[in-house]
């Protein structure tokens, strides 16, 4: 390992350290390491954190050194330390009769759910973006449990904006309702959609091709948009067969019993699903992602003060990730997901 040490330890401690398993009390972290050949960020994250599970963490920190989930040799990426404290920023904006309305839901673990500190990884993040954004106003936040009632709550602008959303490709299907009915904000946060295989039964997944042929399963709720991305065209042209059952379990049992060849899952629920079945060790996530999601806020095209509301989230969000307290809320609620999950 090359690392440039940001903190200053003695060669005979740091050596030490080297020598046992990383954890999450004696993990190699607040350093920067140099990529070397054949790594990969599940190889990275068990150098430093004794658990290969923890790669998010070190995605997220360095998404603009990677090239999707991909690492680059000779490229240095930072190493954080998994934070502890799980306290959520402050929110004195957020109040209830509010200038702002903005509707989520629970049960979107780990992402917005009132059960979580923060009531949620990206209910925090759009807490301090619009802490952060020019002449901030107050906002509420209103919970709504059937996400199924949320585009027509939201067109009749009853709620001011919603999140968070997928958006799909709405070059391709400009027709689909949230393309044709409303705008986007620039992504809170993305979301790495894995593909999970058998550990002894794993197949190369570097390009397009390689899937092609290939028995995919992925819950029938989750949206599928992603597997025609860049031409791609998997589901259009039939390149793929895909199966589609009720859950994420009903996912892993088929892979289990040798129905499919791999389950396609965003890393956050596939981890969960695994932990929940007892699978950890027996299924494995492919280290290229089948996707990148974006996660935004959306409002009515026809909110007269869309533009405007837009702009408040997209400015603050972008001052959120200048002053490092981006990367601060992921990285504390990256490393309470894992502990809960462990």
């Amino acid at each position: 390992m090359i690392y440039r040490l940001k903190k200053v330890f003695s060669a005979a401690v740091l050596g030490a350290v080297a020598l046992i398993a990383p954890s999450a009390a004696f993990a190699i972290c607040d350093v920067e390491y140099k990529v070397q050949a054949g790594d990969n960020l599940f190889s990275i994250a068990e150098k430093h954190y004794g658990d290969h599970s923890r790669w998010s963490i070190i995605y997220y920190r360095n998404q603009t050194e990677l090239v999707g989930s991909s690492v680059v040799p000779g490229r240095s990426l930072y190493i954080p330390c998994p934070l502890d404290n799980p306290e959520p920023d402050a929110t004195p904006l957020r109040q209830t009769e509010a200038e702002l309305t903005l509707l989520t839901g629970n049960n979107n673990q780990p992402f917005t759910d009132q059960s979580l500190p923060g009531d949620g990884m990206v209910t925090e993040l759009l807490n301090a973006a619009l802490e952060l954004a020019p002449q901030p106003v107050s906002y509420s936040v209103s919970w709504h449990d059937k996400w199924s009632e949320h585009l027509d709550i939201l067109d009749g602008q009853d709620f001011d904006m919603g999140f968070p959303w997928y958006k799909p490709d709405c070059e391709a299907t400009p027709d689909n309702r949230r393309c044709a009915d409303f705008h986007f904000s620039e992504p809170l946060m993305t979301m790495p959609v894995m593909l999970f295989t058998l550990a002894d039964k794993q197949f190369a997944f570097t390009k397009d091709e390689d899937i092609e042929g290939r028995t995919i399963c992925r819950p029938a709720a989750w949206f599928s948009f992603d597997l025609d991305w860049n031409g791609r065209n998997w589901l259009k042209d039939e390149k793929i067969n895909l199966v589609r059952p009720e859950t994420p379990a009903d996912c892993f049992a088929l892979l289990d019993d040798g129905q499919v060849e791999a389950v396609s899952l965003s890393v956050f629920l596939g981890a969960a699903t695994l932990m929940d079945l007892g699978l950890r060790d027996r299924v494995v996530p492919l280290e290229r992602p089948v996707s990148e999601v974006g996660l935004h806020v959306i409002i009515s095209k026809r909110h007269w003060r869309g533009t405007a509301h837009l702009y408040r989230v997209n400015a603050g969000l972008k001052a959120l990730k200048t002053s490092g307290r981006f990367d601060e809320i992921l990285n504390r609620h990256l490393a309470a997901i894992w502990g809960r999950l462990q």
